[in-house]
Formats: C-alpha cells, sequence, structure tokens
C-alpha cells in the first residue's frame, strides 16, 4: 500500500515537473480573444456608417414609434457617425463595434417646406455585436436615440449603450460631445 503511494506521489511530481518545464503557461481566459474559445464568434462586423446598419436602425426606430407609441417619429439622415470603440469591453467578450453619430429625427408626414431650415439633430448610440440577429446567425444592432428613449431602458442619456470603459470613467460629457476621443 505505502509502495502504491509513493509511486502514485512520484508520477503525479514528474507530471507538474514536465508540465512546469513546457514553457511558459498559456494565456489566460480574458487574453484569449472570444471567436477562439468555445463559441465561434467572428470579429469581422460591419462598419459604423454601413447602409444596412444604418437601415437597420431607421426600420426599427419607427416600427416602435408606430407600434408602442403611437408616435410618427422617424430618423430621417445620418451625419457624424464615429467609432467610440471596438472590442471596448475585453477580449474574451462577444466583439462589438460601439458607435455614435447624429440623426434628423422627425415626423415624415410634415412636408419639408414646414420644417426649419437647420432642423435639430438628435443622439444615435448603437453598438454592433456578432451573432447578435434575432436567432445568433449574423450581427445585430442595439441601438437608442438621447431624449426619445421612453422606456428609460438605457438611462441616462443611452450610457448603457456605451463601451464599459465610458461607463466607468464618469459622465460621458466630460470627454467630448461624442464620447472618448481615442479609439481603444
Amino acid at each position: 500500500m505505502v509502495r502504491s503511494i509513493i509511486g502514485m506521489l512520484l508520477m503525479l511530481g514528474s507530471l507538474s515537473l514536465a508540465h512546469a518545464a513546457g514553457g511558459p503557461a498559456a494565456i489566460t481566459l480574458y487574453q484569449t480573444p472570444a471567436g477562439q474559445l468555445w463559441a465561434p464568434y467572428s470579429s469581422d462586423l460591419p462598419k459604423c456608417d454601413d447602409r444596412w446598419v444604418l437601415w437597420t436602425i431607421s426600420t426599427n426606430f419607427y416600427e416602435a414609434e408606430k407600434t408602442y407609441w403611437g408616435g410618427r417619429h422617424a430618423i430621417g439622415t445620418f451625419e457624424k457617425i464615429r467609432e467610440i470603440g471596438f472590442r471596448a469591453n475585453g477580449l474574451a467578450y462577444i466583439p462589438r463595434r460601439y458607435c455614435v453619430g447624429r440623426a434628423i429625427v422627425g415626423d415624415p408626414l410634415v412636408p419639408a417646406s414646414a420644417v426649419a431650415v437647420h432642423p435639430p439633430l438628435s443622439t444615435v448610440v448603437y453598438w454592433i455585436g456578432a451573432n447578435a440577429s434575432m436567432i445568433g446567425w449574423s450581427w445585430g444592432v442595439e441601438w437608442c436615440v438621447v431624449g426619445l428613449d421612453r422606456e428609460h431602458a438605457y438611462s441616462p442619456d443611452c450610457l448603457i449603450v456605451r463601451p464599459i470603459l465610458e461607463r466607468w470613467l464618469g459622465e460621458h460629457n466630460l470627454f467630448g460631445e461624442y464620447g472618448l476621443k481615442a479609439r481603444y
């Protein structure tokens, strides 16, 4: 019995020495990109100004306004679209591209002659995520229009849709009109 215990301890000791002599330790979970983990996430996401992304936001916004709020707001054209983060929450999380832009939000039934020369622009904050579509086959978009978040799902001022770094550093107004200026 003693021989078997000593033999088992010697075997475990030799295995641990062999493992230790094998080189540097493997990178941790938080340094491994999500695409190389068990889930096959791809970081090949559309750009912030991709027409399908903007069309998805505009269509979903109009449908939500019409169906749930009885309003007739619609997003017109987008301007000043910028990327404010890519994989900003870390490599181990689902790849996301964080974007912000300005858009004309108004009633599409009001004639253009009745609208002011320079209509007010609303800030639209959104992220594009891998496998975030309805059933996870393609990319998906989560968006928020500042001032028109009627259920306050992303309050305050759509801060929850922004990268986690901006939320941890404090008020996003400290970093300019659209958020952090540095690309991270």
